[in-house]
Protein backbone atom coordinates (compact mmCIF):
# COMPACT_ATOMS: atom_id res chain seq x y z
CA UNK A 1 0.00 0.00 0.00
CA UNK A 2 2.88 2.46 1.08
CA UNK A 3 4.47 2.13 -2.67
CA UNK A 4 1.43 2.54 -4.36
CA UNK A 5 0.62 5.81 -2.39
CA UNK A 6 3.84 6.84 -3.53
CA UNK A 7 3.99 5.95 -6.82
CA UNK A 8 0.57 7.78 -7.14
CA UNK A 9 1.80 10.81 -5.26
CA UNK A 10 4.72 10.87 -8.08
CA UNK A 11 2.09 10.72 -11.32
CA UNK A 12 0.22 13.49 -9.82
CA UNK A 13 3.45 15.78 -9.55
CA UNK A 14 4.57 14.43 -12.52
CA UNK A 15 1.41 15.93 -13.97
CA UNK A 16 1.47 19.21 -11.78
CA UNK A 17 4.65 20.12 -13.06
CA UNK A 18 3.77 19.48 -16.52
CA UNK A 19 0.71 21.71 -16.04
CA UNK A 20 2.86 24.51 -14.58
CA UNK A 21 5.34 23.98 -17.33
CA UNK A 22 2.78 24.58 -19.99
CA UNK A 23 1.08 27.52 -18.15
CA UNK A 24 4.49 28.92 -18.06
CA UNK A 25 4.97 29.06 -21.83
CA UNK A 26 1.16 29.62 -22.68
CA UNK A 27 0.04 32.02 -20.38
CA UNK A 28 2.74 33.94 -18.57
CA UNK A 29 3.61 35.72 -21.87
CA UNK A 30 0.03 37.31 -21.75
CA UNK A 31 0.25 38.03 -17.57
CA UNK A 32 1.82 41.19 -15.62
CA UNK A 33 4.14 40.52 -13.27
CA UNK A 34 1.43 40.58 -10.34
CA UNK A 35 -0.70 37.76 -12.43
CA UNK A 36 2.70 36.06 -12.39
CA UNK A 37 3.36 36.14 -8.71
CA UNK A 38 -0.08 34.65 -7.81
CA UNK A 39 -0.02 31.55 -10.18
CA UNK A 40 3.43 30.74 -9.09
CA UNK A 41 2.01 30.87 -5.37
CA UNK A 42 -1.23 28.56 -6.26
CA UNK A 43 1.11 26.69 -8.22
CA UNK A 44 3.63 26.15 -4.65
CA UNK A 45 0.36 26.03 -2.64
CA UNK A 46 -0.95 22.92 -5.08
CA UNK A 47 3.05 21.36 -4.64
CA UNK A 48 2.81 21.00 -0.98
CA UNK A 49 -0.88 19.62 -1.45
CA UNK A 50 0.65 16.75 -3.64
CA UNK A 51 3.22 16.03 -1.30
CA UNK A 52 0.70 16.02 1.37
CA UNK A 53 2.49 18.64 3.33
CA UNK A 54 0.96 20.88 5.88
CA UNK A 55 2.26 24.18 5.73
CA UNK A 56 2.32 26.54 8.71
CA UNK A 57 3.72 30.39 8.43
CA UNK A 58 4.39 32.68 11.54
CA UNK A 59 5.06 36.10 11.20
CA UNK A 60 4.01 38.46 8.52
CA UNK A 61 4.65 37.34 4.89
CA UNK A 62 6.19 39.85 3.04
CA UNK A 63 3.66 42.34 0.42
CA UNK A 64 3.30 41.46 -3.55
CA UNK A 65 5.08 44.86 -4.11
CA UNK A 66 8.47 45.75 -2.56
CA UNK A 67 11.22 47.02 -3.03
CA UNK A 68 12.32 44.15 -0.31
CA UNK A 69 15.20 41.31 0.51
CA UNK A 70 14.44 38.09 1.86
CA UNK A 71 17.36 36.18 3.70
CA UNK A 72 16.40 32.42 4.49
CA UNK A 73 18.08 29.29 5.70
CA UNK A 74 18.32 27.00 3.20
CA UNK A 75 17.50 22.94 3.73
CA UNK A 76 15.99 21.30 0.59
CA UNK A 77 15.00 21.46 -2.73
CA UNK A 78 11.75 22.07 -1.79
CA UNK A 79 12.35 25.25 0.37
CA UNK A 80 11.91 27.35 -2.83
CA UNK A 81 8.30 26.06 -3.02
CA UNK A 82 7.28 25.44 0.45
CA UNK A 83 8.35 29.98 0.31
CA UNK A 84 6.58 30.85 -2.71
CA UNK A 85 3.76 28.86 -0.89
CA UNK A 86 3.96 31.42 1.90
CA UNK A 87 4.50 34.46 -0.77
CA UNK A 88 5.60 35.29 -3.65
CA UNK A 89 9.31 36.79 -4.25
CA UNK A 90 11.98 36.27 -6.79
CA UNK A 91 15.37 34.17 -6.05
CA UNK A 92 18.33 34.24 -7.02
CA UNK A 93 20.39 31.12 -7.91
CA UNK A 94 22.82 29.23 -9.46
CA UNK A 95 22.84 29.26 -13.04
CA UNK A 96 23.14 25.70 -13.74
CA UNK A 97 19.73 25.63 -12.51
CA UNK A 98 18.77 27.32 -15.23
CA UNK A 99 19.82 24.68 -18.11
CA UNK A 100 18.40 22.11 -15.43
CA UNK A 101 15.51 19.96 -17.52
CA UNK A 102 12.00 20.86 -15.97
CA UNK A 103 13.27 22.61 -13.30
CA UNK A 104 15.14 25.40 -15.39
CA UNK A 105 11.78 26.24 -17.12
CA UNK A 106 10.12 26.39 -13.99
CA UNK A 107 12.85 28.40 -12.03
CA UNK A 108 12.62 30.82 -15.10
CA UNK A 109 9.48 31.12 -15.51
CA UNK A 110 8.81 32.07 -11.49
CA UNK A 111 11.37 35.23 -12.54
CA UNK A 112 14.65 33.45 -11.07
CA UNK A 113 17.87 35.74 -11.55
CA UNK A 114 20.91 33.64 -12.28
CA UNK A 115 24.84 33.99 -10.68
CA UNK A 116 27.91 32.40 -11.77
CA UNK A 117 28.85 31.85 -7.86
CA UNK A 118 32.66 31.14 -9.28
CA UNK A 119 32.92 34.23 -11.45
CA UNK A 120 33.79 37.30 -9.02
CA UNK A 121 32.77 39.44 -12.22
CA UNK A 122 29.00 37.74 -12.77
CA UNK A 123 28.54 38.13 -8.75
CA UNK A 124 29.01 41.62 -9.40
CA UNK A 125 26.54 42.15 -12.34
CA UNK A 126 23.99 40.13 -10.52
CA UNK A 127 24.49 42.29 -6.93
CA UNK A 128 23.99 45.72 -10.05
CA UNK A 129 20.84 43.89 -11.37
CA UNK A 130 19.56 43.17 -7.77
CA UNK A 131 19.96 46.42 -6.79
CA UNK A 132 18.21 47.64 -10.13
CA UNK A 133 15.27 45.12 -9.18
CA UNK A 134 15.03 46.32 -6.21
CA UNK A 135 14.84 49.72 -6.62
CA UNK A 136 12.01 49.04 -9.04
CA UNK A 137 9.82 47.35 -6.66
CA UNK A 138 10.74 43.79 -6.78
CA UNK A 139 10.33 41.21 -3.89
CA UNK A 140 13.74 38.90 -4.40
CA UNK A 141 14.81 36.08 -2.00
CA UNK A 142 18.32 34.87 -1.37
CA UNK A 143 19.92 31.80 0.27
CA UNK A 144 22.88 33.40 2.31
CA UNK A 145 24.35 29.87 3.23
CA UNK A 146 25.10 29.18 -0.31
CA UNK A 147 24.21 25.70 -0.51
CA UNK A 148 22.02 23.42 1.85
CA UNK A 149 22.39 22.52 5.10
CA UNK A 150 21.29 19.44 7.42
CA UNK A 151 18.49 21.26 9.04
CA UNK A 152 20.11 21.06 12.71
CA UNK A 153 22.35 24.06 12.39
CA UNK A 154 22.87 26.85 10.31
CA UNK A 155 25.71 27.57 8.05
CA UNK A 156 28.01 30.93 8.00
CA UNK A 157 25.88 33.65 5.55
CA UNK A 158 28.13 35.00 2.74
CA UNK A 159 27.86 38.58 2.95
CA UNK A 160 27.95 40.00 -0.89
CA UNK A 161 23.98 39.68 -1.88
CA UNK A 162 23.70 42.01 0.91
CA UNK A 163 25.15 44.77 -1.34
CA UNK A 164 22.35 44.83 -3.73
CA UNK A 165 20.20 45.95 0.00
CA UNK A 166 22.84 47.89 0.80
CA UNK A 167 23.30 49.70 -2.48
CA UNK A 168 19.52 50.01 -2.93
CA UNK A 169 18.68 51.43 0.48
CA UNK A 170 16.07 48.95 1.16
CA UNK A 171 15.28 46.52 3.89
CA UNK A 172 15.65 42.76 4.44
CA UNK A 173 13.48 40.46 5.88
CA UNK A 174 15.10 37.24 7.77
CA UNK A 175 13.11 34.01 7.54
CA UNK A 176 13.63 30.67 8.84
CA UNK A 177 12.60 27.41 7.42
CA UNK A 178 11.95 23.69 9.14
CA UNK A 179 10.51 21.08 8.33
CA UNK A 180 8.73 18.77 11.06
CA UNK A 181 6.89 15.83 12.05
CA UNK A 182 3.74 17.47 12.55
CA UNK A 183 2.37 14.64 15.37
CA UNK A 184 5.52 15.64 17.40
CA UNK A 185 7.13 18.57 16.47
CA UNK A 186 10.57 16.86 15.79
CA UNK A 187 12.69 17.91 13.41
CA UNK A 188 11.53 15.56 9.74
CA UNK A 189 14.80 15.07 7.42
CA UNK A 190 12.84 13.48 4.27
CA UNK A 191 13.72 16.53 2.57
CA UNK A 192 17.04 16.50 2.97
CA UNK A 193 19.21 16.96 0.46
CA UNK A 194 23.16 17.88 1.65
CA UNK A 195 26.26 15.56 1.28
CA UNK A 196 26.28 12.63 -0.77
CA UNK A 197 22.59 12.17 -0.52
CA UNK A 198 20.87 12.26 -3.92
CA UNK A 199 18.15 14.16 -5.19
CA UNK A 200 15.88 11.27 -6.57
CA UNK A 201 16.21 9.55 -3.22
CA UNK A 202 15.14 13.08 -1.46
CA UNK A 203 12.40 12.78 -3.59
CA UNK A 204 11.53 9.69 -2.62
CA UNK A 205 11.66 9.87 0.93
CA UNK A 206 9.60 13.10 1.01
CA UNK A 207 6.68 10.93 -1.29
CA UNK A 208 6.65 8.87 1.35
CA UNK A 209 6.76 10.97 4.40
CA UNK A 210 2.83 10.94 5.90
CA UNK A 211 3.28 13.70 8.60
CA UNK A 212 6.09 16.17 7.32
CA UNK A 213 4.89 19.85 7.63
CA UNK A 214 6.75 22.80 6.61
CA UNK A 215 7.23 25.83 8.75
CA UNK A 216 7.69 29.34 7.34
CA UNK A 217 8.74 31.78 10.57
CA UNK A 218 8.98 35.43 8.97
CA UNK A 219 10.63 37.93 11.16
CA UNK A 220 10.78 41.99 10.95
CA UNK A 221 12.21 43.73 8.12
CA UNK A 222 15.52 45.81 9.31
CA UNK A 223 17.85 48.54 7.49
CA UNK A 224 21.44 47.91 7.98
CA UNK A 225 21.82 50.81 10.67
CA UNK A 226 25.31 52.00 9.31
CA UNK A 227 26.66 48.05 9.62
CA UNK A 228 29.07 47.03 6.59
CA UNK A 229 27.51 44.09 4.46
CA UNK A 230 29.64 41.61 6.73
CA UNK A 231 28.70 42.13 9.69
CA UNK A 232 24.89 42.49 8.99
CA UNK A 233 25.16 39.34 7.42
CA UNK A 234 26.35 37.68 10.47
CA UNK A 235 23.44 39.47 12.27
CA UNK A 236 21.13 38.06 10.20
CA UNK A 237 22.06 34.62 10.33
CA UNK A 238 21.47 34.97 14.40
CA UNK A 239 18.46 36.23 13.63
CA UNK A 240 17.23 33.71 11.46
CA UNK A 241 18.81 30.99 14.31
CA UNK A 242 16.40 32.51 16.73
CA UNK A 243 13.70 32.67 14.48
CA UNK A 244 14.20 28.70 13.36
CA UNK A 245 14.34 27.90 17.41
CA UNK A 246 10.81 29.79 17.75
Amino acid sequence: MRLFRVLAKMLHLVWHIAVGCWTIRRHFPQMNDAERGQRVQAWSLQVLQVFGITLRVQGTPPPAQGPLLLVANHISWLDIAVIHAAGYCRFVSKSDVKHWPVVGTLATGAGTLYIERESRRDAMRVVHHMTERLRAGDVLAVFPEGTTGDGRAILPFHANLLQAAISANVPVLPLALRFVDVRTGALHFAPSFVGDETLLGSLWRTLGATTLGAEVHFGTPERPAGRDRRTWAQDLQQTVEQLRQL
